[in-house]
């Protein structure tokens, strides 16, 4: 299937979310809508426990925001709705009520690493290098850099924000927090997956549901606040130098 999708699965009371599209999963803004609507939907399905997040393909996890979209912003509000697509995502993920795992199974770049680091317990295989590359063309991590931050600290944030050329390792990404484990394959990612969630299925729903809270304890401001990153962006994206840069894209 080369179409862009968001769809769904629920087996063993797990839901599968899944999202794909032909340009290495990077994710317009109408699939991202989707997304978020997908993820709040599955919070409240009494038939769900647990919620899995992954992507179509092979060796690409989320290649970050469609720039066919970002070359043809022309004004700020556009530029900030434009950016809001991963706030909301990440706001949707914030207020689930169910543990969200990540399976990562290839790169995964810029709004792609905020996806990652939205999940409450995150597993990739070996392929799953990651990298914020905004810097390379004019704006910066700012609507992704809370989750992001909250999950490896400023310091690590700060590493790869200012980096912006570089791909880090999946094993980087590990000891750095933002990966639980790192595995030889996608077929064993998978299983791990698979074995992770339906455990988790056996727990008290309540406890995960209290257990969330504390994990996003302190976040309750990320509405305004990602609503402000969406807009640094938004103006940002129209500079000079922005501008410049996109056209060698083009």
């Amino acid at each position: 299937m080369s179409k862009p999708y968001v769809k769904q699965n629920i087996v063993n009371e797990v839901v599968y979310i899944e999202f794909f599209h032909p340009a290495h999963n990077s994710l317009p803004g109408n699939v991202l809508a989707e997304l978020a609507q997908t993820i709040t939907d599955a919070g409240n399905n009494k038939d769900v426990k647990v919620i899995v997040l992954k992507s179509g393909g092979d060796r690409t996890f989320c290649a970050g925001a469609s720039f066919e979209e970002l070359i043809n912003i022309d004004d700020a509000a556009t530029g900030k709705v434009f950016f809001s697509g991963f706030a909301n995502v990440i706001n949707a993920m914030r207020k689930c009520p169910k543990f969200i795992i990540g399976r990562i199974q290839g790169k995964t770049v810029g709004g792609g690493v905020g996806l990652a680091a939205a999940t409450d317990y995150c597993m990739a295989t070996k392929f799953a290098a990651i990298k914020l590359s905004e810097l390379n063309i004019g704006i910066g991590p700012f609507v992704v850099g809370p989750a992001i931050e909250r999950k490896i600290g400023l310091s690590a944030m700060s590493q790869i924000a200012i980096d912006a050329n570089s791909f880090y390792p999946a094993e980087w990404a590990e000891q750095k927090g933002l990966f639980t484990q790192v595995y030889e394959s996608t077929e064993a990612l998978d299983n791990a997956v698979k074995a992770t969630a339906e455990h988790l299925c056996t727990y008290n729903p309540e406890a995960m549901v209290e257990m969330k809270k504390v994990f996003w304890s302190g976040t309750d401001n990320w509405d305004d606040l990602l609503a402000e990153r969406a807009a640094t962006s938004g103006r940002l994206v129209l500079s000079e130098f922005t501008k410049e840069k996109l056209k060698t894209y083009k």
